[in-house]
């Protein structure tokens, strides 16, 4: 076993993940159904105007403008009715001065008209209109091209596809869309000590969790996780793991094998096969966080306790894989309250301390670093930085929810 040299800052930390990841090249075309939260590969450039054609957009009567200049409540305009256009017909009759043609929103204006009037500002007597109030030419209508114009174009490249731009993309008629693949992230756990989820458990043994936080964690931020099996504390099988996800994976997060006290077998692999760019870093909890490089693959060593791990899972994993997929940065959501406690923190270390909300009062959750519940348990976290050793009771606080 071998000490930790020094840990670095969590600041310098990140900044070393975040100029370590490549975003991803590889692109596929899928159908835009399926393309919410997914990434643009390309530009889309319109090829047809929308609408297609000049429409209402009340539902009312398409009338000549200048036919009711001048009307008003004691002196209304008449007009003829010639037509109804119900939703998806299409009138083939022509609006000439003194007619109408009544017409429900978005229907093609019939040939004629420039102008409609609202329902509310007209009175039918058999087939005549009496119209109460005037208006200008293209007064509730849009014209062809309003909207989208062919040639135009109505997307960029890199652009997050969220349910407006997927309507975007309907909108031209498009059926499948050219995105960003999302990457896999070959999640391994590893050690002597856990076991598969409905496996007997060994004296001294406990079910893997990692494998399932962390999948969830690269699941929802754009990534594709894939589970490996559990790898024993064994030189050679961590190092065949470990090649085989380099290979086949665009990441790759190892949980447990990061601690100082497990051999150093993962920090020694890393530097075998390529470079461990940080080994310790000044965080509580997940102190023994390792990051390296492995043919221009990143690949994380987590620690083995489940909040420890998942805790650097928020802090390290999630904006790499968001970078990896090319997804924006992930908003936080911040909400201020107090603390219901003192909280006494390691001076020269960054806490991630969970917290559960009551009102506007925090209350601590965490337990230890080995406790599933003190993630679980949990609305969110406080992100006490490394040269704060003390939070009083009644201090207000930044509360990040997860």
């Amino acid at each position: 076993m071998r000490p930790f040299k020094s840990l670095i800052p969590l600041e310098v930390a990140l900044d070393i993940v975040k100029n370590t990841v490549n975003p991803i090249e590889r692109t596929e075309e899928i159908a835009i159904d399926s393309a919410v939260g997914r990434v643009l590969s390309e530009d889309i450039i319109a090829n047809m105007d929308v609408p297609p054609f000049d429409r209402a957009t009340m539902d009312g009567y398409a009338v000549i403008a200048e036919d009711i200049y001048g009307a008003g409540q004691s002196s209304p305009k008449k007009l003829k009715l010639i037509d109804v256009i119900e939703a998806g017909e299409v009138s083939e009759k022509t609006v000439r001065s003194g007619k109408c043609i009544q017409i429900a929103t978005g229907c093609k204006m019939p040939q004629g008209a420039d102008a409609v009037v609202m329902m509310e500002n007209t009175e039918e007597d058999d087939a005549e209109i009496k119209v109460f109030k005037p208006l200008h030419p293209r007064a509730n209508t849009s014209g062809q091209g309003e909207d989208i114009s062919a040639g135009s174009t109505v997307l960029c490249a890199g652009e997050l596809l969220n349910p407006s731009r997927i309507g975007v993309l309907s909108a031209i008629g498009m059926q499948k869309v050219r995105v960003y693949e999302r990457p896999n992230v070959a999640i391994i756990p590893t050690g002597d000590e856990i076991a598969n989820l409905g496996d007997d458990l060994k004296e001294g043994q406990v079910y893997d969790i990692n494998s399932y936080t962390l999948s969830a964690i690269v699941n929802e931020n754009g990534g594709i996780p894939i589970r490996f099996e559990i790898i024993p504390d064994i030189y050679e099988d961590i190092k065949s793991a470990m090649e085989r996800a380099v290979r086949q994976h665009d990441l790759v997060a190892f949980s447990g094998g990061s601690s100082v006290g497990e051999r150093d077998i993962l920090c020694d692999i890393i530097r075998e096969l390529g470079e461990v760019l940080f080994h310790g870093v000044q965080i509580k909890p997940g102190k023994p966080s390792l990051f390296g490089v492995i043919e221009n693959k990143a690949v994380f060593g987590m620690p083995g306790y489940p909040t420890a791990c998942m805790s650097n899972g928020y802090r390290f994993l999630l904006p790499a894989v968001r970078s990896l997929a090319r997804l924006p940065k992930k908003i936080d959501i911040i909400i201020r309250a107090k603390m219901a406690k003192r909280i006494v923190s390691s001076l020269g270390r960054s806490q991630f301390l969970t917290v559960r909300l009551e009102g506007d009062i925090a209350h601590s959750v965490f337990k230890e670093s080995g406790t599933i519940t003190s993630m679980a348990d949990a609305d969110g976290y406080v992100d006490i930085p490394a040269n704060v050793d003390l939070v009083e009771k009644g201090e207000e606080v930044d509360v990040i929810l997860l």
